[in-house]
């Protein structure tokens, strides 16, 4: 399935329909009087949160969505039926703008919002009888429809999120931890949309999502980077992953430090765990001196793991679950509490 985090929809609603101009047609009944019934209330459109969906990739070929007209008033006081709404369903964690003003952030299933509101129907002529207009020749048309133009944008919605410079071994260990099955290879840019994985870990579960690899100016869209940043915008910490084999740890650790803190949104205050990656891909006396840098560079004293050979993977797994539960911990208490 292709990934799509984003996508531009036209919503418009139901028009209401309008009510009905009739007079009661009985035979031996010369003055029937008015029974012209009222036109139903158009359907509304609805954006439901639902479970099974990790992308938005079906709004790349159905971009229109409208509601049905409400049913036109008819004689014998008979009323319009409503109009059947339109349902857009969208995965968990969609946020839905317009002219980049924040309608609704659906983050749990089953969780909706009103993105048009039908039109109510016209009344009918019945509805205008008085005691000194006993044949009123009056209906009135249906409210018309609401359109809309509305940006939809997806967020995942992960416990922790893997984050680096491009071919940083961010995929290797989503891979070795998780049953997620990401493109691995030897070069920058493998990852090319965001991974989500479930972790098992000390009886355990929590999510890990691996987004592609930052580079310099990503805040600015430099290689979609502002774009894959959102997704770890709910992230609860960042496993910030730097490969043994480069050039300079440190360097590569400030260039992504650079980006989340230009990008801002809170990612830059975000708990972050630093990790020296691939560290089977480099001799002792190179891996102490990368330590050094990045120790240097993060002020604290780094992990170091390799995906690969699943050295000190444990370590890391158990450093990330506890700073996910104190976090969890801190939301609880920031909780209001109910009373009956």
């Amino acid at each position: 399935m292709k990934f799509l985090d984003e996508a531009k929809v036209t919503v418009k609603s139901g028009a209401g329909g309008a009510g009905c101009l009739s007079f009661r047609r009985e035979k031996f009944i010369e003055f029937g009087g008015p029974d012209g019934g009222d036109g139903g209330r158009g359907g509304d459109v609805v954006a439901l949160c639902v479970d099974g969906l990790n992308t938005l990739v079906d709004f790349r070929y159905q971009r229109h969505f409208k509601a049905k007209t409400g049913g036109h008033g008819m004689g014998k006081n008979r009323a319009g039926a409503k109009g059947a709404d339109a349902v857009l369903k969208v995965p968990v964690g969609t946020q839905i703008v317009e002219d980049e003003h924040l309608i609704a952030d659906l983050t749990e299933v089953g969780q909706s919002v009103r993105l048009a509101r039908g039109g109510n129907g016209g009344s009918g002529n019945a509805h205008f009888k008085t005691s000194t207009n006993q044949a009123p020749r009056r209906a009135n048309p249906g409210e018309p429809a609401e359109e809309r133009v509305l940006t939809l944008r997806l967020k995942l919605i992960a416990d922790a999120g893997l984050i680096g410079l491009p071919n940083a071994g961010k995929s290797t260990f989503l891979a070795t931890v998780s049953a997620a099955k990401p493109k691995i290879a030897d070069y920058p840019f493998t990852t090319l949309r965001p991974q989500l994985g479930a972790v098992a870990s000390e009886g355990r579960e929590f999510v890990l999502a691996d987004i592609p690899g930052l580079i310099e100016g990503a805040h600015e869209g430099a290689g979609l980077g502002d774009r894959f940043l959102g997704h770890v915008e709910r992230c609860r910490v960042l496993l910030h992953l730097v490969d043994a084999g480069g050039e300079y740890a440190g360097e590569a650790y400030k260039t992504v430090r650079r980006e989340l803190e230009a990008y801002g949104a809170g990612l830059e205050e975000m708990p972050e765990i630093v990790a020296l990656s691939k560290i089977d891909t480099v001799d002792a006396e190179t891996l102490k001196a990368q330590m050094a840098r990045l120790q240097r560079a993060s002020k604290r004293k780094p992990l170091a793991v390799s995906a690969v050979t699943r050295q000190n993977l444990d370590e890391v797994l158990h450093v990330l679950l506890a700073v996910i539960d104190a976090q969890r911990q801190a939301e609880t208490a920031r909780e209001p509490e109910w009373h009956a």
